[in-house]
């Protein structure tokens, strides 16, 4: 039966228990507030009003999905918390990256709002001092440095070996993330960018030259750039997400994608006749790891095969969803057109677009549940929760006993 909807099937399904879901604070929607704010323009004088009704239209505040019916409030909440915790996962990756005692002076720390993810404009200090747990501001030679206290590096050994640990299966979707490309290669600056989304190791680039049977490192000789390219295909890793689910829930597969057939209102077709003849352009879909390049531009085929294409690269991401910026750094590598937005818009069953005109995610629905809890989640993603459970607590006495049930000295 598979045959009837990929050009190639093989099942192997990998299941990871999902734990209890990690304590995290609950900012408030970004569209929440935008509704609000929207709720005070007739209040408002003539001038100010105009001045909020622009900044609402803006595509740094609308939101990419316009319809508030069609807004999964659950899904919007997991951007919101992505940017309460933005300067805790970016300063930590930073001061991580510095060596022993991983600290920077606080003049400095306070030029790199991008690299530590604090606002433009802030004092970096207001930040670091919201997670007491986490980040402390020593003393140096009469300098004040932002550096991370000795319970972070503990836990930073942790993250190692969990990283250690899962180094064969980060290996396995680096491959798979090759033979998606058209040519099987990928620069190392794009995996490098994307690393925290694919949860590789900040030193996946060197690390990558211990796997001489999977991968080769060559430099581009058009840029300079180093190229990471794929050694062997293998036939057992070319098969997609989507085929192994429809091995295990056929019908399921049948309801997430739906490419329409437009007909013309003089057409008498009735629901049941509408649904038979968007089955039949709607299947069979296009495996993603066939050659794009062989299909006919602007076809529903080559369609297919975009679409099936990200889902697939979402489907290798430890949280199953991606901001577009990751998405957009391998559009020349997986053949993507400037058409993919109206594209992921129609197939509003297996994705949902999230956040702003300018800045927006996208979601693998099934991976999460109604609450907007993932339901299978990567050791990586256990260990940033209980992180930020430690960055919530800003009482010292309720961190102490954390610590202790914790096991850390």
């Amino acid at each position: 039966m598979a045959r009837r909807l990929f050009c190639a099937t093989r099942a192997l399904l990998l299941h990871v228990p999902a734990p209890a879901p990690a304590l995290a604070p609950s900012p408030a929607s970004s569209a929440a507030a935008a509704e609000a704010a929207a709720s005070l323009l007739p209040l408002l004088p003539c001038k100010r009003r105009k001045k909020l009704l622009k900044k609402l239209n803006s595509p740094r505040v609308a939101p990419i999905e316009p319809e508030a019916a069609r807004r999964v409030p659950a899904l919007d909440a997991v951007l919101d918390r992505d940017t309460a915790f933005r300067f805790l996962h970016r300063a930590r990756s930073f001061l991580a990256s510095l060596p022993p005692p991983h600290r920077i002076p606080l003049s400095e720390a306070g030029k790199l709002y991008r690299e530590l993810g604090f606002p433009r404009g802030r004092k970096v200090a207001r930040s670091a001092g919201r997670h007491p747990l986490l980040f402390h501001l020593p003393v140096v030679d009469s300098v004040r440095h932002l550096a991370l206290t000795p319970f972070v590096r503990s836990l930073l050994e942790e993250e190692r070996r969990i990283h250690d640990e899962l180094l064969p299966s980060r290996v396995r979707a680096v491959r798979k993330l090759l033979m998606l490309t058209a040519h099987r290669r990928v620069p190392l600056a794009k995996l490098h960018h994307c690393r925290a989304v694919l949860g590789l190791p900040d030193d996946f680039r060197d690390r990558v030259r211990d796997f001489p049977d999977d991968f080769r490192v060559v430099v581009d000789p058009t840029d300079g750039r180093h190229v990471l390219e794929l050694v062997r295909w293998d036939p057992a890793l070319a098969v997609s997400a989507l085929e192994r689910d429809f091995v295990v829930d056929e019908r399921r597969v049948r309801r997430t994608f739906r490419f329409a057939v437009p007909h013309r209102r003089l057409m008498p077709l009735d629901a049941e006749d509408a649904d038979r003849l968007d089955a039949a352009t709607t299947f069979p879909l296009v495996s993603p790891y066939t050659n794009g390049a062989l299909l006919k531009p602007w076809t529903p085929e080559a369609e297919k095969y975009r679409v099936g294409v990200v889902h697939e690269f979402l489907s290798l991401t430890v949280e199953k969803r991606a901001m577009i910026h990751h998405i957009a750094e391998f559009k020349e590598e997986f053949g993507l057109t400037r058409h993919m937005y109206e594209s992921l818009q129609k197939q509003n069953r297996a994705f949902y677009l999230a956040g702003t005109e300018m800045n927006w995610a996208l979601f693998l629905r099934d991976a999460y549940d109604e609450n907007g809890v993932l339901k299978e989640k990567d050791p990586l993603v256990l260990f940033n929760e209980k992180l930020q459970r430690f960055a919530c607590m800003t009482n010292m006495g309720s961190g102490e006993a954390m610590v202790d049930a914790a096991g850390f000295d």
